[in-house]
Parts: C-alpha cells; sequence; structure tokens
C-alpha cells in the first residue's frame, strides 16, 4: 500500500468520488482538492475529466490551478496521471470549444471521425484494448487481451511519436495513452476497467 499524498484534482468535472475509491485500494492518502497548497504537497497528482475541452480549461483557470500545476508537473517534475478529459488537456489545442490546453503534450483534439460505411456511433462507447507504442513499467502485467472501458468524441493527436503509449482502433486508430518523463494520460477510465483499470492505476503510482 502506498504512502504518498496522492491529490486528485476538483476542478469541477469527473466521477471524483468513483477515481478516489479505485486508488484507495492502493494508496493511503488519497485527497479530493483544489486547495493550491494542498496541491504543491502532492507527491501524486490525478486530472480526471467528464465533459467539454472549453470549460475544463476555463474551470482550471477560474480556480487558480495553472499556475500550481505547471510548476508541480513541468519545475519541480511531480507525476501526474490525466484520465479521459484529463488526459486531453495535456494538449496544445482542441478543436472542441477552439481552444488552447496545457500545452504540456505537443499534440491536438480532434474529434473521431470513423468512416461512414463502417457505422460506428459516437462517442465510442465501451470496452477495447491497446495496441502497445513503446514499452513501459507503467504497462507492466497488461495482456493484448487486456480490455479497458471508453466513453468519448474527441482523441489526442500526438507531433511526436515518442510521446505515444498506446494506441487503440475503432474505425481509425488514436491514441489511447501517452507518457513523457512524469506526465502520463490514459484516454479510457481506469476506475472503470476492473482488474486492467487497477493494474494501470497500480503502476502508476509504482513507477511514474
Amino acid at each position: 500500500m502506498q504512502s504518498d499524498n496522492v491529490v486528485i484534482i476538483d476542478y469541477g468535472l469527473g466521477n471524483l468520488r468513483s477515481v478516489k475509491n479505485r486508488f484507495n485500494q492502493f494508496a493511503e492518502n488519497v485527497i479530493i482538492s483544489r486547495d493550491i497548497n494542498v496541491i504543491k504537497s502532492a507527491d501524486k497528482l490525478i486530472l480526471p475529466g467528464v465533459g467539454s475541452f472549453k470549460k475544463g480549461i476555463e474551470n482550471l483557470r477560474s480556480f487558480g490551478l495553472l499556475e500550481v500545476l505547471n510548476k508541480s508537473v513541468l519545475s519541480e517534475g511531480t507525476p501526474i496521471m490525466g484520465i479521459c478529459l484529463g488526459m486531453q488537456l495535456f494538449a496544445n489545442y482542441s478543436e472542441e470549444g477552439d481552444c488552447e490546453g496545457l500545452g504540456w503534450i505537443d499534440a491536438r483534439v480532434n474529434k473521431l471521425n470513423p468512416p461512414d460505411d463502417l457505422d460506428m456511433r459516437i462517442p465510442h462507447y465501451g470496452w477495447n484494448t491497446l495496441k502497445v507504442a513503446k514499452d513501459s513499467p507503467v504497462l507492466n502485467g497488461l495482456t493484448r487481451d487486456s480490455e479497458f472501458y471508453f466513453v468519448h468524441s474527441y482523441f489526442m493527436q500526438c507531433n511526436d511519436e515518442d510521446d505515444i503509449l498506446t494506441n487503440t482502433s475503432y474505425g481509425e486508430n488514436f491514441t489511447s495513452s501517452v507518457l513523457k518523463k512524469n506526465i502520463f494520460g490514459v484516454q479510457f477510465h481506469p476506475e472503470k476497467s476492473y482488474r486492467d483499470g487497477e493494474i494501470i492505476i497500480e503502476n502508476f503510482l509504482n513507477h511514474v
């Protein structure tokens, strides 16, 4: 059981309680907070998120969290895990809301656009597998059959392939997780992905 201080950032979006419940299985000190001093003291940060990109950035700004996050993540190297919208906010820009993101990952967020003849619904909703793009301890214990729960209409398109950890296919290939030094993001919801999701959470706590 991890003894690190794990802070789930409360910026008004996301299923915070279910994320906390999952992380509490592997870490003793898990806090939901938007308090700047609490975020500063974190050993690990979680940026969850369900909703629109523009609203997410607006909320981070209105709660005064942009400066402390940039300092903690970029200057001090605090590990952070972005979940779904949380990962997308790492990008430079999103066409959802036509607005800039945090700029931690050189990427843009685009709308999923599977070919019409495949008759695939948007949002991408349900279970899917991962295709590993690069090896990392954060994937330890997973298999090619491991499945994760997705709910999203937009995806991250990375400009630097070195940032891509896994891809997933839904009519087209899209980035389903990224890893850049201390910055880790997943498009899927590990807190809803049963044992495979728990493996991802535990690996983040131990290896990022």
